[in-house]
């Protein structure tokens, strides 16, 4: 029976709750079955071991709803089951046009929060029409289905909301589109791993205090990405070529990065990075971890020894987002079916020119001008924002 077939037909509202045990589906629908109704719509959810079972039914014919409804209560009472009926015409009223999908992490997730994420989706004009947990850790993870507001407007009020009350939200369009193929863009430094890879290099070249200092002047907008890199390289020259090595060996991958990379392959997902560091690391990374692309600049090294130059085309602001064009291109992936994670401002281009951009654990700048936002220190947690369940992540780690 079509939508349009069940607009003006009464119904019933069947709502079954209790102590949860194999068989209550089955049961009642054994139950209604011999009334000769028509399914309009279910819905169950169990939580800490409770049921909650909606069943919408066509009435049944001639004076049978009475029967019904004597039944029902008489077989949930068997199970020490409450049931509640209602009377009513035709199937749930029809949804809102525009709907997203607004994705909520908690570390943890109060009521409070909770309760203001809920109240902004409503005062957009939004309905939220169902609700339902992603993961229980190592953050928690909740999905609301919204439909009756636009994406934009939703996504614009809700990063306000977050940053007032401390959630990391995400809100993306609804549609086929969430599980079609994708191809995800990380940065490196500060995001697939923890450390700054030109500050490694420093290190074993004795001039932290100096690659920090043009850090700093680069960030005080004294000097563009370009001069900075330049800068702080020439300060590597005459290194032995033989610190490539020992670089690579104390690179820590962030918390999550391998089990984000293992599960968007095991899903067919494509994964790249581009880095503003080199590719005598980027290199190793991509071999270690599986990658589909990888670029970054590269250190020149001629008889044996760092030169202080980088060589090729330099990966800066732009080159990121240039990179993540093309990597889409040769993926076969369109630019709206692309999500880039990145920290900094030098990412602000790829993350703006993706289908979802991702600041993780970024610059307030960054935060602000990317499509969301994740704050917790667990780059698995960028799952969630693509409606995989904690659940999928354990199934694609045991495939």
């Amino acid at each position: 029976m079509s939508a349009s077939q069940t607009s003006d037909v009464p119904t019933l509202l069947v709502k079954i709750f209790g102590k949860d045990r194999p068989g209550i589906t089955a049961g009642l629908f054994d139950t209604l079955a011999a009334y000769s109704v028509d399914v309009v719509d279910i819905e169950q959810v169990v939580t800490r071991g409770r049921i909650v079972l909606c069943a919408l039914v066509t009435k049944p014919a001639g004076a049978g709803e009475g029967e019904l409804r004597a039944t029902v209560h008489s077989w949930a009472e068997s199970l020490k089951l409450q049931a509640e009926i209602l009377s009513g015409t035709g199937d749930n009223r029809p949804r809102g046009s525009g709907r997203s999908h607004v994705t909520v992490l908690g570390h943890p997730l109060t009521a409070e929060s909770t309760a203001a994420i809920a109240a902004r989706i409503t005062g957009t004009g939004g309905n939220i029409d169902r609700i339902f947990r992603l993961a229980k850790y190592p953050v928690t993870a909740v999905e609301f289905a919204v439909s009756g507001v636009e994406t934009e407007p939703l996504r614009t009020a809700l990063a306000t909301a977050s940053a007032q009350i401390g959630v990391d939200v995400a809100v993306v369009s609804a549609g086929l589109h969430r599980r079609a193929q994708r191809l995800v863009v990380m940065d490196v430094d500060s995001t697939l791993i923890q450390d700054e890879v030109i500050e490694l290099f420093a290190a074993h070249a004795g001039c932290e205090a100096e690659v920090a200092e043009v850090t700093e002047r680069a960030m005080r907008g004294e000097l563009d990405f370009e001069q900075s890199l330049h800068a702080r390289v020439a300060l590597l020259a005459g290194l032995d070529a033989s610190v490539v090595d020992k670089v690579r060996s104390e690179v820590r991958l962030t918390p999550g990065a391998r089990t984000l990379i293992r599960t968007l392959k095991t899903l067919g997902y494509q994964v790249g990075v581009v880095s503003g560091g080199f590719t005598q690391v980027t290199d190793d990374l991509r071999e270690r971890l599986g990658l589909d692309f990888a670029s970054a600049n590269t250190l020149e090294i001629l008889e044996g020894k760092l030169t202080g130059r980088v060589t090729g085309e330099i990966v800066d602001r732009a080159g990121k987002a240039r990179l993540l064009r093309r990597f889409a291109s040769e993926a076969g992936v369109p630019l709206a079916q692309t999500v880039a994670i990145g920290d900094g401002a030098n990412d602000l281009d790829m993350l703006n020119a993706a289908g979802l951009g991702v600041a993780f654990n970024a610059k307030p700048v960054v935060r602000e001008a990317a499509h969301t936002a994740v704050n917790v220190p667990f780059l698995d947690a960028v799952l969630y924002l693509l409606g995989i369940t904690r659940e999928e992540v354990e199934a694609a780690d045991l495939a």
